[in-house]
């Protein structure tokens, strides 16, 4: 399957921009959606000084629900069908001033985990009703174990991660593709107020992986690589040892 058609939500990320910038010169039609226009249009610039495509723009707050199924539909007709769907957005909140607000929670949640899933269900019925299609979904390295440092961000991403598991086995069945990203630190705006350290990668890095990851057709794939020992090493820490450290 050629993925000429793609939708990207979330596109005027860090990551998602690289992605799109890597479809963009194989010649891939671009259905690029964010909560802020003048962003989606500052990437679309970006690419069309490089590469000669079709793009179109929308602009969707993914915490209203309602507007989901008509994006989708739009980017359908716009591109007259889609063959591939990578879905990017998210944010990383404080977690000692979030655990605090039950509000706070509820907000980070719907929109790293319950509107991903909604989104990725659009995906899915549309792709299980052609009998082909590939979606790819950005969870995280936080999602594989809840540490106290960022446990809401990472449960939300738990969640994703566990729901692309089950619609993978269900579009298998249907030679749909389902691809879970899992990067581990990135030096993105999402980061800005983490320190940095050895273990964070540039936005380009993660997109190649991403890009080559949708080409390849694979389940899962951390990003870089080495996080999947890192994190093998860290949900195979025994709870009472767990416990006392503060991660």
């Amino acid at each position: 399957m050629d993925m000429k058609k793609i939708m990207i939500v979330g596109a005027a990320s860090a990551i998602a921009k690289e992605v799109a910038i890597l479809f963009a010169k194989e010649g891939a039609s671009l259905y690029l959606v964010d909560i802020n226009q003048g962003r989606l249009e500052a990437v679309e610039g970006d690419i069309l000084a490089r590469y000669d495509t079709k793009i179109k723009l929308d602009v969707l707050n993914v915490l209203d629900f309602e507007r989901h199924e008509p994006v989708f539909k739009r980017a359908i007709e716009a591109l007259n069908g889609l063959d591939a769907v990578l879905i990017a957005h998210g944010t990383l909140a404080n977690q000692e001033e979030t655990q605090q607000d039950i509000e706070k929670i509820i907000r980070e949640f719907n929109i790293n985990c319950v509107s991903v899933i909604t989104l990725a269900s659009l995906a899915a019925n549309y792709f299980e009703k052609k009998k082909e299609g590939l979606i790819a979904v950005i969870s995280s390295v936080a999602g594989d174990r809840g540490r106290m440092s960022n446990y809401i961000y990472g449960s939300a991403k738990g969640g994703v991660t566990t729901f692309l598991q089950g619609l993978r086995n269900r579009m298998a069945h249907s030679n749909v593709t389902v691809i879970t990203i899992k990067p581990g630190m990135v030096d993105t705006p999402m980061t800005a107020h983490l320190p940095k350290s050895p273990l964070f990668s540039k936005p380009k890095d993660i997109g190649k992986i991403i890009y080559k990851a949708m080409l390849s057709k694979k389940d899962v794939v951390y990003a870089p690589g080495y996080w999947r020992l890192i994190m093998w090493v860290v949900v195979h820490i025994p709870e009472f040892i767990f416990k006392k450290l503060k991660m």
